[in-house]
Formats: structure tokens, C-alpha cells, sequence
């Protein structure tokens, strides 16, 4: 088996309140390396850790992690809609991998994803259905939020039944590092949204235009400093890519929930992809980080990052 990883930022505010033309034009470079660094590596599938935005889990029924064997996009935020290109043979390969090294892996046959999933397939792919793909969705949102540690088990777990594919094999990790976006909370809600929240009543068009637009509105806000959000924290967020480059990925065992939430915001939490795909790819052997950009954008109401890495040749 050949092993590779990718850590690449997301945010819905991506071409609808972009950042100066000097900061989006570093942006598109290093998205750039990123996707020559992932044609160079041509993929036989991808696994794709990526986290919900109360579009497709509900708190009726909220897993900490969950594996697809299915899956279609709702075209969130201007995204791709429909199915993506699932491997089910490998999907269900991981599943029983993941399950006989002893991780209570949810499994789902008709997974509901969004931006999170969809924007690393458009910008690293050109769609959603140019390549295999194994999605697994991780919780990054709704509390109560479960150990790190067992985000790095449910990664190394993934790696290790990979490596029993015999494939090449990219590990891709969809998430923003600091960041507090306007996410509703299921604690102190009006009844009105704590029911959209526990049962996941499909909003209207007009609706999810509405919402989409305070979002939007949120983000020009933050960047105009008038807003009551956690500010982007570049020291967490290089502390957390210095952790992966490193390789010491065991260090995340000590981040506490409260921790994380503190210094990256509400949100921050989505760098549990990133962390499952380190693991995953340390699961394999020993890796470099080959690439690594960041820089805060207001805008997008993210600090953002492209990371990519691949094994140490075998010594």
C-alpha cells in the first residue's frame, strides 16, 4: 500500500466575501500545490474525514463518527448536489476493519453531507464524482464532544484496515482550525430551532437561502470587526499544524474539549479531521509533511491551512 495525506480548509464563504487579492491569490497557490502534489499521488481512492453542519446529523441520533457506504450532497452554500462516487466495496472493507480493531464505528447506507464534504472534491478533483471515495463524517459541533484520543484511535484504525487494501490510498482531512462561526446550540434554544436541531426538518428554499445569507453577513461583520466571535488564533493554529508535522500526534490525547473550544473557537473542533488523517497516514508508517500554508481570513471567518504529506520511503 502507498499512503498520502491532505489537510485542506473549508468555508461557505468562499467566493461570496473573499479576502484582499494578495491573501486569495496565496490561497490559490497553495490550493494549487495541493492539487498537483494529489494528481502527482493519483489516488486509487480517497478517504475523506470531513465534519456536519446540522445538515445531514441531528441530535435525534448524533455519533461521534460515522462511515458511509452511501452518500449524497444537498448543494449547500452554491456546492455540487447529488451522489458522491462511494466505493462500497471499500467502504464496507473499512467497516469491518475499523469494527475488528475494536472502534464503536457507526455505519451509515444513505449519508446526507454538505460543503464540508463536497468543497475538497471540487477544489482538489473538479467534482464529487471524479474519484472513489470512502466519506467519514466526524463530529465537530454538537456537545457533548468525546475525547481527541478517540479521534486518533478512529484514525489509526482506518489506516491499518487501508493498508490491508493494497491501494494507493489519500487520506483527506476537510476542516477549518480556528474558528467561531454562528452555529446554533442546542442548549438554551428556542423550541422552534432545538426541534430543527434534534429531528432535522429539511429547511425550504427560502429558508436556506435566508440562513445562508446571515452567514454570509456574519462573515463581512467579522472581517469589519463589529461582531462578538472568537477571533481566529493563529497561534493554536500553528501549534495544531506543528503537532502533525511532527509526527507527535499522541500529543492531542491531553486536548481537552473545553480546551480547544477556548483558544479555537466553537468551531474549532473540525480539526478532528485533520488529526484522523494524520493518524490514519502515521497508522501506514512514517510521513513528512511536504507542504504546509496558513493565514487567518476574517472574510471566511477561518484560519486557513493546506497541508500535505506522504510516507518516508521504507529504509
Amino acid at each position: 500500500m502507498t499512503a498520502a495525506a491532505v489537510g485542506l480548509s473549508h468555508s461557505p464563504l468562499i467566493g461570496k466575501n473573499d479576502p484582499v487579492p494578495e491573501v486569495l491569490a496565496a490561497v490559490d497557490e497553495a490550493v494549487g500545490q495541493a492539487r498537483s502534489f494529489v494528481r502527482d499521488f493519483d489516488p486509487e481512492l480517497v478517504v475523506l474525514y470531513a465534519p456536519d453542519h446540522y445538515n445531514g446529523f441531528f441530535y435525534k441520533e448524533m455519533p461521534p463518527f460515522c462511515l458511509a457506504t452511501d452518500a449524497q450532497a444537498i448543494g449547500d452554500f452554491g456546492s455540487s448536489s447529488g451522489p458522491l462516487s462511494v466505493d462500497h466495496g471499500a467502504a464496507r472493507a473499512l467497516a469491518r476493519g475499523v469494527l475488528d480493531r475494536g472502534i464503536d464505528l457507526t455505519v451509515s447506507a444513505r449519508m446526507t453531507v454538505d460543503h464540508g464534504f463536497v468543497q475538497p472534491l471540487e477544489v482538489l478533483f473538479g467534482g464529487i464524482d471524479q474519484v472513489p471515495v470512502v466519506p467519514v463524517f466526524v463530529n465537530g459541533v454538537a456537545t457533548p464532544l468525546g475525547p481527541v484520543s478517540r479521534i486518533r484511535a478512529l484514525g489509526r484504525a482506518v489506516g491499518q484496515a487501508a493498508a490491508d487494501l493494497g491501494r494507493r490510498v489519500l487520506f483527506l482531512g476537510s476542516g477549518g482550525l480556528s474558528h467561531d462561526p454562528p452555529v446554533p446550540v442546542l442548549d438554551g434554544a428556542p423550541p422552534r430551532v432545538a426541534d430543527a436541531l434534534i429531528e432535522g426538518h429539511p429547511p425550504t428554499p427560502e429558508q436556506r437561502a435566508r440562513g445562508e445569507q446571515r452567514v454570509v453577513q456574519a462573515g463581512r461583520d467579522y472581517a469589519a470587526g463589529s461582531t462578538s466571535m472568537i477571533p481566529i488564533n493563529p497561534a493554536w493554529d500553528n501549534l495544531v499544524l506543528d503537532t502533525l508535522e511532527s509526527g507527535r500526534l499522541a500529543d492531542v490525547d491531553a486536548w481537552t474539549v473545553e480546551w480547544m473550544g477556548t483558544e479555537g473557537g466553537g468551531s474549532a473542533h473540525e480539526v478532528r479531521t485533520w488529526i484522523a488523517a494524520f493518524a490514519s497516514l502515521a497508522a501506514v508508517g512514517e510521513y513528512r509533511m511536504t507542504s504546509r500554508f496558513y493565514t487567518p481570513v476574517p472574510e471566511w471567518i477561518a484560519g486557513f491551512a493546506v497541508a500535505t504529506a506522504q510516507q518516508e520511503p521504507s529504509r
